[in-house]
């Protein structure tokens, strides 16, 4: 892919979310009055930018290289057997197996320290929007990409014919993150919504609702939470970088490293 293509595919992506999820960002705010150019959008650019331009090649050669290794589990005849199967029950199918391992997969997240230290930066986010939902570690997308796409990778989905379904996880997961308020009433037991997954993103760390596109798993395991107003805070309680730089180099460092560095640099 040359270096061109890519930043037209960039600009042409950034352009047509911006249309999407500004208009309905100011049309249904679920926090009224926050600014398009809001307190760290430059920030969060970064992050944009960083995933199309750098991270999400770095993500799939990953998730590639990985599933080779993945091929020899499930016999062929099993693969086969799940392809000749209708496209809806596929889809059905992976996404329940897919959000299952997602929702346990996000809760450790929250609970094993050596993960959070890449998923907080996710957290870290203190005002939500289309833009902020791109904060992301590229660890963290490993873990999180690869969990997702483990049972049609493993069961040997067609991932061709899933493409859809793939898509559309991709800009509900940044709709959940907008500054949307649009309740959908009893649909909300089914399908996820960012009043929802705003309370995921309160300040508090074991705020509940992990599961990825239908909250069914948090009703099945106790953690759904559904207060009909906003939370009072985002972000994190810990102390942590503000800039790029910092954001990417602090999860990865022992902390006596990452003090004596930024003992010599503001970082």
């Amino acid at each position: 892919m040359s270096i061109l293509y890519l930043l037209i595919a960039t600009g042409a992506s950034m352009l047509f979310l911006a249309l999407v999820f500004i208009p309905m960002e100011k049309v249904f705010p679920a926090k009224k009055g926050q600014k398009v150019f809001r307190k760290n959008w430059v920030l969060d650019l970064c992050y944009f930018l960083g995933q199309y331009l750098l991270w999400s090649s770095l993500v799939l050669w990953v998730l590639n290289y990985f599933n080779f290794w993945l091929d020899d589990l499930i016999p062929q005849h099993f693969r086969l057997l799940i392809q000749n199967q209708p496209i809806w029950l596929q889809s059905i199918e992976v996404l329940f197996v897919s959000d299952f391992l997602i929702y346990w997969g996000h809760r450790l997240q929250h609970k094993v320290d050596f993960l959070w230290r890449f998923h907080k930066v996710h957290h870290s986010a203190e005002q939500l929007d289309w833009l902020a939902a791109h904060r992301e570690h590229p660890i963290d997308s490993i873990y999180t990409v690869g969990l997702i796409n483990l049972p049609a990778v493993i069961m040997g989905f067609d991932l061709e014919a899933l493409a859809v379904l793939v898509a559309f996880r991709g800009i509900w997961a940044i709709y959940i993150h907008s500054n949307v308020r649009l309740p959908i009433g009893p649909l909300k037991i089914l399908i996820g919504s960012p009043e929802l997954h705003h309370w995921h993103h309160d300040i508090e760390r074991d705020a509940g609702n992990y599961a990825n596109i239908s909250p069914i798993m948090d009703k099945l395991f106790g953690t759904y939470t559904c207060p009909p107003k906003e939370p009072e805070a985002f972000g994190i309680k810990e102390d942590f970088p503000k800039n790029y730089a910092g954001q990417m180099l602090k999860p990865l460092l022992p902390t006596f490293i990452w003090k004596r560095i930024t003992g010599k640099l503001k970082i």
